[in-house]
């Protein structure tokens, strides 16, 4: 492997990581702090707009503001967000990322379904696996885990935020559709985020500093994958974006001492295996449409 393409590939981790920091941060908000998710999505929604828009040097591509695409793109992701923080209130962080993960399920159906891209038998296969994972994970009937019902339709909602990027991917650059699912989604969740101000306890430093982490780790996550899927084709990197499986169990038992048990545990292996196998599949039979990479949310 060249120096570029190990660069490439290290971005990707360290962006994959960067995510369920963010989120860890939002859980020991929810929970240890008491602040409603709501808020917190808030908060992570803006501080990430700042970021970027920082970055941008100010520069807003105001066309976008007048698309009621980019408008739902938005509404699906902060949707998103919203609903994983319902879920790391009461859910083990691994766990919840890895029903969160039906999200790649749902954009390749989305994309064959809305978008006209072929699927292989071996893709449809590895669609199934998936799903199957992700079933053994949230164990339906079966006393599952509380929240990960909520865990499962953040995945939904993420899956269409994908889909969604694959269909707008080419009317602007990265960093501008960023600006866009950042602020937008910001302004959407103000109105819940005020209206659970009244719940907010006294604004301390671990609060602010957990806030801020929440924000800084979610927008420099996918700041780095959009550097990384720079350098380096899609094919190549998109294994790694199950990094954020492994992130999410070690950090699930340094912060919280959660460790997933041996059934969870496999339905992670499976949701693994089924994206390898999607990636082979994809190898071997390129989709007509290539959008951007998969990305971790805001």
């Amino acid at each position: 492997m060249d120096r570029a393409l190990l660069g490439a590939v290290g971005l990707m981790v360290c962006g994959m990581s960067l995510i369920p920091l963010g989120d860890t941060a939002g859980k020991l908000l929810t929970g240890a702090h008491g602040l409603s998710p709501f808020l917190v999505a808030f908060a992570r929604f803006a501080v990430g707009a700042a970021l970027v828009l920082l970055l941008l040097g100010g520069r807003v591509e105001w066309r976008l503001w007048r698309d009621g695409r980019v408008w739902l793109r938005a509404a699906l992701i902060a949707a998103g967000i919203a609903s994983i923080l319902r879920a790391l209130e009461t859910a083990p962080l691994a766990s919840v990322f890895g029903a969160f993960f039906v999200g790649p399920l749902v954009s390749f159906a989305l994309s064959v379904l809305l978008l006209r891209e072929r699927a292989t038998a071996l893709q449809v296969g590895c669609l199934l696996l998936g799903f199957a994972g992700v079933l053994v994970i949230v164990r339906p009937g079966l006393a599952p885990a509380p929240g990960l019902g909520w865990a499962l339709l953040a995945g939904v909602f993420y899956g269409g935020f994908l889909a969604a990027s694959r269909w707008l991917g080419g009317i602007a650059p990265p960093r501008q559709l960023m600006l866009t699912q950042t602020a937008m989604g910001a302004l959407l969740l103000l109105p819940t985020g005020i209206a659970t101000l009244a719940s907010l306890p006294p604004l301390d430093g671990a609060i602010a500093g957990l806030l801020l982490l929440s924000g800084l780790a979610s927008a420099s996550g996918n700041l780095l994958l959009v550097l990384a899927y720079r350098r380096a084709p899609a094919t190549v990197l998109a294994p790694f974006v199950y990094a954020q499986l492994g992130s999410a169990a070690l950090l699930g038992w340094l912060v919280f001492g959660e460790v997933p048990d041996r059934i969870t545990a496999a339905g992670m292996a499976l949701v693994v295996l089924a994206g390898l196998g999607t990636l082979l599949a994809a190898r071997r039979a390129p989709v007509v449409r290539p959008g951007p990479g998969p990305g971790g949310g805001a």
